[in-house]
């Protein structure tokens, strides 16, 4: 849960963090996403030219630097219902640079009067999910199947691009779901990894679990049948459920969303 300022996070991460305006800047960028996820040019997480319209328009292009290195960026454009939509953002892994990032994005939204912001990530990867979930606060609103369609990249290649939409509200440090019901038994997992392979369960009560892979990104590259049943698994568990009106409320420390059925 977020407890510091923006500021303090990026002193803690080495970095300075400023919007970006000009074209050399927007060139940077490009070319760290291209060191991130090598993507084929036809597919970039996001064109010089949309960068360049969104920051002119009023939306979110801004940069951590360490000395005059870029090692992370942010772009959002403004949405509907007073929402920052942070289509992507993309670090040098390990430093906290992308909560710094996270935090000077909410405090810019903050100042112009928007509500919350929201950003989409692959419900396989757990890291992000923790990142998300726990340390953020957001919460999923949606599941949204197949929703970039082919990605032709490093990381993303081979698999549908499932995502969840995640909203994290801007006037507020706590979690943005209610709480977990008190239950008299503890959740029930519906899907668990047992020996790196999702498995299904019969779960019962109000809140239950399911599970996610240690490392899908692995195994993409050197299991990818594996990957794909992961995939299918976690969208009929976790997308039926929250179809049906599920809330996610947590991630466990094992890996797993916690989901309030109700």
């Amino acid at each position: 849960m977020v407890t510091i300022g923006w500021s303090d996070a990026a002193a803690r991460a080495g970095v300075t963090i400023r919007e970006l305006s000009e074209i050399d800047e927007f060139q940077q960028v490009n070319r760290l996403f291209d060191d991130i996820w090598h993507p084929e040019p036809r597919n970039v997480p996001v064109p010089l030219e949309l960068m360049i319209g969104f920051a002119h328009a009023g939306g979110y292009v801004a940069g951590a630097y360490e000395g005059d290195t870029l090692v992370g960026a942010s772009v959002g454009f403004l949405a509907a219902d007073r929402t920052l939509h942070s289509h992507v953002t993309g670090t040098v892994a390990g430093r906290g640079i992308g909560y710094a990032l996270k935090l000077h994005q909410r405090d810019w939204c903050r100042k112009r009067g928007l509500r919350r912001i929201t950003w989409t990530f692959d419900p396989l990867v757990r890291r992000n999910a923790r990142f998300n979930l726990v340390k953020l606060g957001a919460r999923p609103e949606e599941y949204l199947e197949d929703f970039y369609g082919t990605m032709a990249d490093a990381i993303n290649e081979g698999d549908a691009s499932d995502r969840l939409l995640a909203a994290w509200p801007v006037d507020q440090d706590r979690r943005a779901a209610a709480d977990a019901p008190a239950v008299d038994e503890p959740p029930r997992a519906l899907l668990a990894c047992e020996n790196g392979r999702p498995v299904f369960h019969l779960a019962g009560g109000e809140v239950v679990l399911v599970g996610t892979p240690p490392d899908v990104e692995e195994l993409r590259r050197t299991d990818p049948g594996t990957a794909a049943e992961w995939r299918a698994a976690v969208r009929t568990a976790l997308g039926g459920l929250m179809g049906a009106g599920g809330e996610v409320i947590g991630f466990t420390n094992q890996g797993e969303y916690e989901v309030w059925v109700h």
